[in-house]
């Protein structure tokens, strides 16, 4: 410990000091880094975040909204993105964590306040200051949120579109766009019509739940059941030169499976195999489940109880014959010239091929499927409908055509420019804008851990990209998942629903799988954000949004304009309509304003100190 003499009275004095040395003029001074910590703290307590809206920088775009300024709001707190136009935050390199919640129902009568403007010539987009209200139905927000701005969902005209999709994914940088373009320049300039080009990757295959082969995984774990194709040799890699046909064609089977529910769940019921070279069915085969059914899914499947009594053939059976088209063949050791080249492993082709694999309880290494080769107008993570992709070519649930179906694609895909079939190639989802920044309060690319807690399969969804993701089937579990993983998460998303679904906003859509679940009461909102807020750590900035308004005026509406336009394409003159299924240009006009009010959302802003 350093000590210094002075005849003058100290300017500071440590917690510690020992006050006699005071009396003989000497003063201890503490050591370098405990007293340099200890001003960084004092200096960080000092310049703690803020933000505040700007009052002349409110975005209005009909295209996009206020939506896409809300991840941005994200990525710029979390991740080095530049500050949205419409807000400043000081100090953002302090805030540690941001924690987003989407709470659909919470409207302006809900929070007492007025009634947003409809009026053409006053800006709807102006922040709302939040009274200190006992009347609010919730207290909690009046009392945390100084003011709610308002916000609008994505969609047009006549519909909204996801809000969910709109958050999740975005438009990539410059930065990102430019290594893109070039990467299609390269594509484009080095190109052969070999449908390998279009072979899952590893991550692709894990980011997608199929399942892996042993030699292929780091960690494999037998189960009853299971067969995999043999692991590829060495010699029958026949890789060709850049821009070269290769000198043997590998052999692709398009494959389609169809299932049946019963006692132990879905089971195998019928298998179609077409070759694609050839375009030859090799394989189409009924399969007895092995326990008794309890639907058979005949609207998807096609399967009924007639065509299924007579069957034997069994899983085991069809797994064996499987293995026998997808193996080396075995060589003859009697040939006068045996061949020192192996064929390589023929490629598995199907939409969504991983549900087929796993009725098949099949692991193989090299898959391509459509529903990921072709992208859904919307971008990812939706995967395009095959009945949606082969609308040109006749829909169906027969497991040959589906299989068919996929073989054309295939085919049209290597017949076009590699771009061919692809939406929003220049979006991205907002984990990978995380995945390769640096994080703004310390940290490289990959430094960024986040978690989607929602109802539902999230990680099949919009958090299939994310560090964590948990899937709840109440507003109670989603509220103990955020509380467990937000403090080893930068970036937490959560989703209460009860709310919406108790004013009728939402209508559950039944499964052939399981009934509907017994109505039970949840928590309100207020004691959801109470709880939650209190478990924040210091220096975490909360995010509520709403999304969207009630849309039940829109959606009658919109099921009204259906019906309406189904009748016309079915021939009928509109003057032969009944008049409740009639659509007129004042119906037009109604479900613009009806659109235009669902569409409307607010986002409230906070920062725990």
């Amino acid at each position: 410990m350093k000590r210094l003499q002075t005849a003058k009275k100290p300017k500071t004095l440590s917690p510690a000091e020992d006050l006699s040395t005071e009396d003989q003029g000497w003063t201890k001074v503490e050591k370098k880094k405990p007293k340099k910590a200890k001003n960084a703290q004092v200096k960080l307590d000092a310049t703690q975040p803020r933000s505040f809206r700007r009052p002349h920088a409110i975005p209005i775009d009909a295209s996009s909204g206020v939506r896409v300024e809300i991840r941005d709001l994200v990525l710029h707190t979390v991740a080095d993105a530049p500050p949205p136009n419409w807000l400043r935050v000081e100090n953002a390199q302090n805030i540690q964590k941001v924690v987003a919640v989407l709470i659909p129902g919470i409207t302006p009568e809900l929070l007492a306040l007025p009634p947003l403007p409809t009026s053409a010539t006053v800006n709807p987009n102006l922040p709302i200051p939040i009274p200190l209200s006992s009347t609010s139905g919730i207290p909690f927000i009046a009392s945390t949120f100084s003011h709610a701005c308002p916000t609008r969902a994505p969609g047009d005209s006549t519909r909204m579109h996801s809000v969910l999709s709109s958050f999740f994914n975005g438009p990539v940088s410059g930065e990102e766009k430019k290594k893109r373009i070039a990467q299609k320049l390269i594509s484009e300039h080095v190109r052969v019509k070999d449908p390998s080009n279009y072979l899952l990757t590893l991550e692709q295959m894990i980011e997608n739940d199929y399942p892996i082969p042993s030699y292929m995984a780091e960690v494999s774990q037998a189960e009853d059941g299971w067969v995999e194709t043999p692991e590829q040799p060495k010699e029958s890699l026949l890789v060709p030169e850049p821009g070269k046909e290769p000198s043997v064609k590998q052999k692709v089977y398009a494959i389609d499976c169809e299932m049946c529910l019963t006692e132990g769940g879905k089971e195998l019921a019928r298998i179609s195999i077409i070759d694609f070279h050839s375009g030859i069915v090799i394989y189409d085969q009924l399969v007895k489940p092995a326990k008794p059914v309890i639907d058979y899914l005949t609207r998807w499947s096609g399967i009924t109880a007639e065509a299924l009594a007579p069957v034997q053939t069994t899983l085991a059976q069809v797994q064996e014959h499987l293995l026998r088209l997808l193996s080396p063949p075995v060589p003859n050791p009697f040939s006068p010239s045996p061949s020192t080249s192996v064929p390589p492993t023929p490629i598995l082709l199907g939409h969504s091929l991983e549900s087929d694999l796993k009725a098949l309880k099949l692991r193989h290494p090299l898959c391509i499927d459509t529903a990921l080769m072709y992208h859904h107008p919307r971008g990812r993570p939706l995967k395009p409908g095959l009945a949606w992709l082969t609308k040109k070519w006749g829909g169906g649930h027969d497991p040959e055509e589906d299989a068919r179906a996929c073989l054309d694609l295939l085919k049209k895909k290597m017949d076009n420019p590699p771009g061919f079939g692809e939406f929003k190639t220049d979006y991205e989802s907002i984990f990978e804008r995380m995945g390769r920044s640096n994080r703004r309060a310390g940290g490289g690319p990959g430094s960024i851990k986040s978690a989607v807690i929602d109802h539902g399969s999230p990680s099949v969804m919009h958090g299939n990209k994310a560090t964590t993701s948990i899937g709840c089937t109440d507003d109670e579990g989603i509220l103990s998942g955020l509380i467990d993983v937000i403090p080893a998460h930068h970036f937490v998303f959560g989703r209460f629903m009860e709310l919406a679904n108790t004013l009728g906003w939402t209508t559950p859509k039944p499964s052939p799988d399981r009934p509907l679940p017994e109505p039970t009461p949840e928590p309100t909102p207020e004691t959801l954000s109470q709880t939650l807020y209190a478990s924040l750590p210091p220096r975490t900035a909360l995010v509520i949004f709403t999304g969207h308004s009630d849309p039940r005026r829109m959606s009658s509406l919109n099921a009204r304009k259906n019906i309406f336009e189904t009748a016309i394409k079915a021939g009928k003159k509109p003057e032969e309509i009944e008049p409740e299924g009639k659509w007129s240009a004042a119906d037009g006009r109604d479900l613009e304003e009806a659109v235009e009010r669902a569409r409307r959302g607010l986002l409230f802003l906070g920062m725990k100190q």
